[in-house]
């Protein structure tokens, strides 16, 4: 198989996961509304252990990155560094790395980007030590944005990798 087709395979793969995720995900939303709730990032079911962007996982942090890129900058790595000695001192604690982007470019290249931004960070936190086997990562693009807005602000809350505690 030549490497052109293994890449768009691999990418067949993370656009099919991530649409059905997005697909379960709209499921329990609608739920919650139902229910009379207010469904978003915070309350959302794969949240329920914790997340960074809702500052309820144990300390650990989200990271940003800079526009089209899945680059750590000094700032991410300190994070990182940070969110490493969170999983050192409990190491019961798995977190999912979830892959961000703004609102700007097709789905199929942002969920790329998306990968690439929470790859970078799990190899980041493998050279410092923690166990791949606790750091899972799935990209959602732009399918969950924290910040709706379209200034450069808002789109760079959305450009991040996001952590989500799944076992304690």
């Amino acid at each position: 198989m030549s490497q052109q087709s293994e890449i768009l395979r691999r990418l067949s793969l993370v656009v099919t996961v991530s649409l059905l995720t997005f697909a379960i995900g709209c499921s329990s939303a609608k739920k919650k509304e139902d229910d009379g709730g207010v469904p978003n990032a915070a309350s959302a079911d794969e949240n329920a252990m914790g997340d960074s962007d809702s500052g309820r996982a144990m300390g650990l942090v989200t990271v940003h990155f800079p526009y089209d890129s899945f680059t750590l900058d000094q700032q991410a790595k300190e994070e990182l560094k940070a969110n490493a000695s969170i999983l050192k001192e409990k190491p019961s604690l798995k977190v999912q790395i979830e892959g961000h982007c703004d609102q700007r470019g097709g789905i199929q290249y942002n969920i790329a980007l998306g990968e690439k931004r929470a790859n970078s960070a799990r190899k980041f936190m493998q050279g410092l030590g923690i166990n791949t086997d606790r750091m899972t990562v799935i990209s959602f693009g732009k399918e969950k944005p924290v910040d709706n807005g379209s200034t450069d602000e808002a789109y760079s809350r959305n450009r991040r990798a996001n952590f989500v505690i799944t076992a304690q």
